[in-house]
């Protein structure tokens, strides 16, 4: 007799012997099942290399996404006036990379025109409380002017375009454009110190000199920066150096940098600066009330 036909007939007449075959073939039915779909969601093997779709219209993009079954997001926009409107400025993930076939590709395109938006009225606010209203509004601070008067870094008056702003004015600026403040400045007021600005971001160091009473100097850019990657740069120098007592509107300038090993040396010089600043500060202080 064929031995594969005496093993089923004997597996068969037992009925631990045959649930134990059954479950086994279930068992490798269930494991071929899952790793079919398993397959089918992850979509293995499916490699795609990002294509570069930078200065492609949104709809070339789509396009060639297709081709390459990937699907392009948008994700954000600028203005650059340097490149046609709607054309595509950056990619996530970048070209060249690999990914699964059917990834998003999220895109930041060039709008035709900057953004415009309304100009929060902001005088008799103190300084701090009209910065973070315009910051909310999207906008910033073009020059602090300081004017003498017994409210010391209160907003005494508002400047867009040249044009005093109202209670009731209805003005319009281009979004991350700056307006003029004339803030009030006591004769006895302090020299207020260079807050520190290396490790931070452009725009928050451009907050943190507001917020002090200082106005944003020089901005210099290492080789490589521009509008696209300078959100992602941090300052790495300024001068005057932190904790320098200045007069209030004073302009501080600033370098930022994408090295990190310059940031981190520049943090360090700033840090040291800081120490020498105070100590003299407090030597000066001690002997002033000794004499």
């Amino acid at each position: 007799m064929n031995p594969l036909l005496k093993l089923a007939r004997r597996i068969n007449s037992s009925v631990i012997a045959r649930n134990l075959v059954l479950a086994a073939c279930a068992i490798i039915v269930f494991v071929f099942v899952v790793n079919l779909l398993l397959n089918l969601f992850t979509r293995h093997g499916q490699v795609r290399v990002v294509p570069d779709f930078s200065h492609m219209t949104v709809e070339e993009a789509a396009h060639a996404g297709k081709e390459a079954s990937l699907k392009i997001e948008i994700n954000d926009s600028l203005y650059v006036p340097a490149y046609p409107g709607g054309v595509i400025l950056e990619q996530t993930p970048a070209p060249g990379e690999k990914v699964k076939s059917g990834r998003h590709i999220f895109v930041t395109i060039n709008s035709f025109r900057q953004k415009m938006v309304d100009v929060p009225y902001v005088t008799g606010f103190s300084l701090r409380q009209a910065k973070n209203n315009l910051d909310i509004a999207g906008l910033g601070i073009k020059e602090l002017i300081y004017r003498d008067d017994i409210a010391t870094n209160y907003v005494l008056e508002e400047r867009c375009g040249g044009k005093v702003v109202g209670p009731s004015s209805r003005m319009q600026a281009e979004i991350g454009s700056g307006v003029t403040l004339i803030v009030g400045r006591a004769p006895d007021a302090a020299a207020p110190q260079v807050p520190k600005l290396v490790g931070f971001s452009a725009r928050e160091a451009k907050n943190r000199l507001w917020e002090a009473g200082f106005n944003v100097g020089k901005i210099t850019r290492d080789a490589g920066i521009n509008l696209l990657n300078e959100k992602e740069a941090r300052v790495s120098a300024q001068s005057p150096a932190a904790g320098t007592r200045l007069g209030l509107g004073t302009a501080v300038g600033f370098t930022l940098s994408l090295d990190d090993a310059k940031i981190e040396a520049g943090r360090k010089a700033a840090d040291r600066s800081a120490r020498a600043a105070a100590k003299a500060y407090a030597d000066s202080v001690a002997s002033a009330t000794a004499e």
